[in-house]
């Protein structure tokens, strides 16, 4: 396989950040219903969910034979499994770290990452309550089946893990919300393990055009705010 060089990556990493949106602070909803079309809705510094908004149709991961009592949406589950096990087949092993986190846990979750790093940085790390793609049941944070939590290695794509998990998961319907080197594109930093699932059609479009899942959404779906 042909190598790309270093300095075309950096060439490429500044015109994807180039045309993305800028990462304002602000707490504007979509106007998408996120029950009905969670692949579409936009979730970043400045947009959020419905205040309180939570899936109707959570159920257990189990149900895509991973261990742990984590929920996704139903909408997932077949990927999910279709991901597990294709994962296997090539030897490698996955588990889930994090599934769907409530409003409420995710407000302990960064109020944590801003006690311990301060209100700037955190923002950098850690989604705000509302705007983390967890609370649409359909994002996970995957880890090596026998290894730590991802981010505590100090790159999981280097692993066997993940290196699998960044050339495939779009053939099963996630793509890795938040890739390296592209945080003015994404508004967070780099997290390999971060999947968000968006479906087939979506994440071979986003992976065909070789930018973040969030300027693909600004390209072809653009949020609009809902109305008051």
């Amino acid at each position: 396989m042909t190598r790309v060089p270093v300095v075309l990556w950096a060439v490429l990493a500044a015109a994807v950040a180039m045309a993305a949106p800028p990462c304002t602070v602000a707490s504007r909803v979509h106007d998408i219903d996120p029950d009905a079309a969670p692949e579409y809705v936009l979730l970043d510094t400045a947009w959020r969910l419905p205040p309180g908004y939570a899936p109707r149709d959570l159920v257990p991961i189990s149900g895509a034979g991973f261990d742990g009592g984590l929920l996704v949406r139903a909408i997932v589950l077949d990927d999910l499994r279709s991901l597990r096990e294709a994962a296997e087949a090539a030897g490698v092993r996955l588990a889930v770290q994090s599934a769907y986190r409530s409003e409420a846990y995710q407000a302990r979750v960064h109020a944590g990452w801003v006690e311990r790093l301060g209100a700037a940085r955190a923002a950098e790390v850690s989604a705000r309550p509302g705007h983390s793609e967890h609370q649409l049941g359909t994002a996970v944070d995957l880890r090596s089946a026998d290894g730590p939590p991802a981010w505590e290695l100090d790159d999981w794509a280097a692993t066997p893990e993940g290196s699998w998990v960044a050339a495939h998961a779009a053939d099963h319907g996630f793509v890795v919300s938040y890739p390296r080197d592209a945080r003015d594109a994404t508004c967070y930093d780099y997290e390999p393990w971060h999947l968000r699932w968006v479906g087939r059609a979506a994440a071979s479009a986003a992976r065909d055009e070789g930018v973040p899942y969030r300027v693909w959404l600004h390209r072809h779906h653009p949020p609009v705010e809902a109305a008051p």
